[in-house]
């Protein structure tokens, strides 16, 4: 009896062990990445190569989960890295402002200055300063594969960004991208779908698959496919 209350004894301290090490490994990483390598080059400045080098290694070290050749760029901020994933190949922008609570996939590509907002304060009581209401539930911003997401783009809380979806320069996003849309603006509004101009006409997508305010699931992303429209997907405003 003694011999089998020693083994689940020792399990729970090598668990506990095991997460002191992961958060001191952390805390070491991000006190490295923003005291520091931050700082250095992004491409194309001498020196560039070895500063994502750097900024990889850290960063796979500080994010819940990190994909293959990920990209991050000079002083993007990401909080502690917590709630923090991205896929392979994927880029964190020059100046990047993002509060954790995001998933990103694959091959995203992502200009400077960019704002990804997954909280936002409360506001709606008119008898209390908004800098008493505290803040509304955090709401996480999931960004699909294959998507640009130019120039000082600020995307707001809980939006969903399909699959291979471009988002213009300077555009602000409130609400679901369908997959392969082409959007632009403040409030952001669907421009085409990528891939149009070289599609035959009858294949085109003439309308915005089915998605939801606030960044529900969409529907099917193939170029061509049945489509429905939906007042709270981008049509013609965001």
């Amino acid at each position: 009896m003694k011999g089998t209350s020693v083994i689940p004894h020792t399990r729970s301290m090598s668990s506990k062990i095991a997460e002191v090490a992961t958060s001191c490994n952390r805390l070491v990483a991000l006190l490295l990445y923003y005291g520091f390598a931050q700082y250095l080059p992004t491409q194309p400045v001498p020196g560039w190569t070895i500063a994502y080098l750097i900024r990889r290694v850290l960063f796979k070290r500080i994010a819940e989960t990190c994909g293959e050749k990920v990209v991050i760029k000079s002083k993007a901020y990401f909080g502690t890295g917590r709630h923090l994933k991205i896929g392979d190949r994927s880029q964190l922008g020059k100046n990047l402002k993002a509060k954790c609570d995001l998933v990103m996939g694959n091959d995203v590509v992502m200009g400077p200055d960019v704002m990804l907002l997954s909280s936002a304060h409360a506001f709606e009581a008119t008898d209390i300063p908004v800098n008493q209401q505290g803040a509304l539930p955090r709401q996480p911003i999931v960004i699909g594969n294959d998507v640009w997401i130019g120039t000082r783009v600020i995307v707001l809380p809980g939006v969903t960004i399909g699959d291979k979806a471009i988002i213009g320069a300077g555009s602000v996003v409130t609400k679901t991208v369908p997959p392969w849309a082409i959007v632009a603006g403040n409030p952001a509004r669907l421009m085409r779908y990528r891939g149009d101009r070289v599609r035959p006409p009858h294949t085109r997508l003439k309308t915005p698959i089915l998605g939801s305010e606030g960044g529900d699931a969409m529907g099917s992303s193939a170029p061509g496919g049945g489509s429905q429209s939906n007042e709270h997907v981008l049509h013609d405003s965001l």
